[in-house]
């Protein structure tokens, strides 16, 4: 067995040419279980926006803004402004960027699976408060236990999922997450279509289907086995190789048995990780797990997955029209994942993040020339530039859905070592949550400001991440997850940051 002494914060030599293995049934069975999680994070994300704009949802809670809807003299951009309304949406991240942070020693100490069994179950008690809701505060309290839920699958999946996956498989499989999420989507957008015409209880049953992807989460938590990292991590070698042998297909894994042992004595070596995160030694990690999620939610995606329905009506499409259409964005979201699936593990993840935002500036452009041009307040616009708006947000979306969706949860769930696997992964996730949470409750007051121009301020952003990107990002395409270190030492900025403990080989 490959030995050698640890260097602080990596495995002690590359061994990734001695890796054998292959894709088994048993991996590929466990991370789709796995990533039904994501389903819950994307069918919330779709459902909340579509039931914003149902009448009996709003007559129910938020008259004034039903009220507001119906003024003729109101600001088309202004009639959804309302802070309350905006908290329906926001409170559920706040909730899950708390839960995000509590759930890194829960991972940690007790494996990956306990978290996504605890997610399923606060998620499925969160849709049954917002089903049976009868007032705001039982409805917030749901949106708060979905939150919950939320911060303990979103924190434990992608590392699941990245710990389970080959190496050469890493990428392809760590998105079945951003499947399962763009799935939730299309499915939310499919539900409200529908529930829109069953007055007026339709958006009860908008909320309540939310306990589909939560029962199969929690059941199928309860019969995933842990990643080897985590079995070994806590002191279980021997049944930790036995399921590194199984999901690998094979007896020879004296290599990436080894790279894990080395990782997980480190690991169990550090007692305060978090604390370890802002060592000099981590610095790209941590810097990766921030600007990542933070760009992720900067593209502006949230403003269409969140408030489509509201979104295209505030462009003057009618009800039904912006329902159709922010189920067609859906549909397309969904569909784009699986070119990054195809692509990410032969292209790279760079060439998909840097591609992703090119196209995805000039789209945002556009729309804001489009929207300040020949879309009017309080007029419908021609229809041949409506057609051209929703084409050009599909093309948005789908050149999110091949790049910044997915991969701003697998880059920085690969990155980290052992040590500091599960606090990175916490970060990565609370910073999402937060800006999610800043963006959902800012986003109808922007769009209330900045009108046409809210496309032009996110353009701003993914020029900038980009440009980021671009520079600062090194290719993670076929590096081991135990080797990420040896990664920055080749980088041309971050040889300069990473402290020289690192043999080359």
């Amino acid at each position: 067995m490959a030995g050698g002494s640890l260097t602080q914060g990596s495995v002690s030599k590359k061994r990734a040419a001695e890796y054998k293995g292959r894709v088994t049934a048993y991996v590929v069975i466990s991370c789709i279980v796995a990533a039904v999680g994501g389903s819950l994070f994307g069918y919330d994300i779709g459902i909340s926006g579509g039931v914003t704009s149902m009448d009996d949802f709003l007559l129910e809670f938020f008259p004034s803004v039903y009220r507001k809807r119906a003024r003729a003299h109101e600001s088309s951009y202004c009639k959804f402004d309302d802070q309350k309304l905006a908290l329906f949406t926001s409170s559920l991240y706040l909730a899950g960027l708390v839960a995000s942070l509590l759930a890194s020693p829960v991972t940690r100490k007790y494996g990956r699976r306990i978290s996504i069994i605890g997610g399923g179950v606060c998620f499925l008690i969160g849709s049954v408060l917002n089903a049976s809701a009868v007032n705001l505060a039982m409805l917030l309290l749901g949106r708060i236990m979905l939150g919950v839920g939320i911060g303990f699958g979103n924190q434990a999946i992608p590392l699941y999922l990245s710990e389970m996956a080959p190496t050469h498989m890493r990428g392809g499989l760590n998105m079945m997450f951003q499947v399962a999420t763009t799935i939730g989507i299309f499915t939310a957008n499919m539900v409200n279509f529908g529930t829109q015409k069953l007055h007026p209880w339709g958006w009860r049953l908008s909320l309540g289907l939310a306990a589909v992807p939560a029962i199969l989460m929690t059941v199928g938590g309860i019969f995933l086995p842990d990643t080897p990292n985590s079995l070994i991590e806590r002191g279980l070698r021997e049944k930790g190789r036995k399921l590194l042998e199984r999901i690998r297909g094979t007896r020879d894994v004296d290599a990436e048995f080894q790279d894990i042992i080395d990782a997980s004595e480190l690991a169990n070596s550090i007692e305060h990780p978090f604390r370890n995160m802002l060592e000099r030694r981590n610095r790209p990690e941590l810097v990766m797990s921030i600007i990542m999620p933070t760009f992720q939610i900067l593209t502006g995606i949230n403003s269409i997955l969140f408030y489509a329905p509201v979104l295209f009506q505030t462009m003057g499409f009618g009800r039904n029209a912006a329902l159709y259409s922010s189920a067609l964005t859906g549909g397309v979201l969904a569909s784009s994942t699986f070119i990054s699936i195809a692509t990410v593990d032969r292209l790279g993840r760079r060439a998909l993040l840097i591609s992703g935002g090119i196209i995805m500036v000039t789209c945002q452009v556009l729309v804001a020339v489009l929207l300040g041009l020949k879309f009017g307040e309080n007029q419908e616009p021609p229809q041949i530039y409506s057609i051209v708006v929703v084409v050009l947000i599909c093309l948005f979306v789908l050149a999110f859905g091949w790049s910044w969706g997915p991969l701003g949860w697998t880059v920085p769930s690969e990155i980290f070592p052992l040590e500091i696997r599960s606090a990175g992964q916490s970060i990565t996730v609370a910073v999402n949550l937060l800006f999610t949470f800043i963006l959902a409750q800012a986003l109808l007051s922007l769009l209330c400001s900045l009108k046409y121009g809210l496309f032009l301020f996110f353009a701003g952003w993914i020029t900038i991440m980009t440009i980021v990107v671009f520079l600062f990002l090194p290719e993670t395409k076929g590096v081991p997850i135990e080797e990420m270190a040896f990664l920055w030492r080749k980088h041309w900025f971050w040889r300069r940051v990473v402290p020289p403990q690192f043999p080359e080989a």
